[in-house]
């Protein structure tokens, strides 16, 4: 399942992303992990939540990042929830360019059993494409 949550910069996807991770750790059997690009936001999660700042990994594209998404698995196959903060910035793309990304992140999502919770800055003068707008949460 992936879901995503779409709003201007600054309408607290962060701070909403970031109760959903502690509100489901206690209701998944799996393990949940959060990815960011900075690590300001670490010290709020549970700490059973697995952290992981892409900035010091120089994650910087659609390639690098699912080659971490497949490393995150290969090495914990119980994951069960990733929570993804900062999508567009991390991969460096405009939410009209992520169709190959979403797609990927779909069949993903469906191979391993996991579910993907997607932040997303958009903004207003930019149209949601329609390969988003059924996740959108």
């Amino acid at each position: 399942m992936i879901q995503v949550f779409c709003a201007s910069k600054g309408d607290g996807k962060t701070k909403r992303l970031i109760k959903l991770a502690n509100e489901r750790l206690y209701q998944s059997k799996g393990d949940s992990v959060y990815i960011d690009n900075m690590s300001k936001n670490m010290m709020h999660l549970k700490m059973n939540i697995r952290f992981i700042n892409t900035g010091e990994l120089g994650i910087e594209d659609i390639d690098s990042f699912y080659g971490l998404l497949c490393g995150i698995i290969s090495q914990n196959y119980d994951v069960e929830n990733i929570y993804i903060d900062n999508l567009s910035e991390i991969v460096n793309l405009r939410i009209s360019e992520s169709m190959e990304l979403f797609k990927r992140l779909k069949e993903f999502s469906q191979k391993f059993k996991v579910n993907l919770f997607i932040n997303i800055d958009c903004n207003t003068g930019e149209r949601l494409p329609d390969f988003i707008k059924e996740y959108v949460a």
